[in-house]
């Protein structure tokens, strides 16, 4: 939460320790054919996503660790485009990125998932608060939420983000829609998701119940909750302990940071609730309407909060 700690690259705001040679090698990666980009601002159900397209792509068998879920799954910003180059495939690469920066092409595919801004900043917050050092001693919601409320965090502001990508959703290799549908119909959305990823995926799915049912299971909360929060803390060191055969240069630049000593403040893991509406602990009146007038602003001429009217938000 420390402004120092940012700057912009290339005319994106980002924390300083993501790399800038792995930042523009990303904005400059042309994309393959065969490339599927799962592309969100941060906290709107990213990982879920993931790991529920790994489970569609390996028939309910995605992987069993950070390390070889971010292989199969590489955070592009954070290892370069030589993670995706190196990707076993069929994978899928993650992007927090802009429609803008994101490397586009009409033959690859890209799923955009959004959130409603009130539980993004609260998701938002827990992440940043375990990364940051227990030096840093104001780690409080209340310094949060005004930084998320000024796009002073990295991938900037979270309206720009969600117009750039709202204003291509009816592309046909897109596929946009919102954390809380995902929630409310989970199985539908499996389903439209196979379908985009290929029809047979879909066609497989339907077939087949057992097979729908794990996808589903392995992609519980409480799975997931097994298979990262106890290993995301330290999944540079272990990339950098890879094999050769396995190893990503990239992850280099990474080193010394990875041997500096010093705590981090407690947070409740990388896999939290996954609820809708936990917003509701953590705002205060005054909070709320600062928020409103900050949707009211960014949201001038557009109708992108429709998104959200039926899970009545302030």
């Amino acid at each position: 939460m420390d402004l120092e700690s940012y700057r912009y690259v290339d005319g994106l705001w980002m924390h300083t320790v993501f790399d800038e040679d792995n930042l523009r090698s990303v904005f400059s990666y042309k994309p393959r054919p065969d490339d599927v980009f799962i592309a969100t601002y941060p906290k709107c159900g990213t990982t879920w996503t993931q790991y529920l397209v790994l489970s569609i792509l390996r028939k309910g068998d995605p992987p069993k660790t950070a390390v070889d879920f971010s292989l199969a799954s590489p955070f592009l910003e954070l290892l370069g485009a030589e993670a995706a180059e190196k990707m076993v495939r069929p994978g899928l690469l993650k992007v927090h990125l802009p429609f803008g920066k994101t490397p586009f092409s009409t033959d690859a595919k890209y799923i955009c998932v959004t959130r409603n801004p009130y539980d993004v900043c609260v998701s938002f917050y827990y992440h940043t608060k375990g990364y940051t050092p227990k030096s840093e001693r104001d780690v409080s919601f209340a310094r949060f939420h005004e930084l998320f409320i000024t796009g002073k965090l990295s991938w900037g502001d979270y309206f720009d983000h969600l117009h750039s990508w709202y204003e291509e959703r009816s592309r046909p290799n897109v596929l946009f829609f919102t954390y809380e549908k995902l929630k409310k119909d989970t199985i539908s959305w499996v389903l439209k998701i196979a379908d985009f990823l290929g029809s047979e995926y879909g066609e497989e799915l339907r077939r087949d119940s057992t097979l729908l049912r794990k996808v589903l299971d392995t992609c519980s909360i409480e799975n997931m909750k097994s298979v990262f929060n106890n290993s995301m803390k330290t999944l540079l060191k272990d990339l950098l302990s890879l094999s050769p055969e396995k190893s990503l240069k990239s992850v280099e630049v990474y080193r010394e940071l990875v041997t500096q000593k010093g705590e981090l403040h407690e947070t409740e893991g990388f896999i939290r609730k996954g609820v809708v509406g936990d917003w509701r602990a953590h705002f205060t009146l005054e909070q709320i309407e600062k928020t409103k007038a900050w949707i009211e602003k960014k949201t001038k001429g557009s109708d992108v909060m429709r998104l959200w009217s039926d899970i009545d938000l302030p």
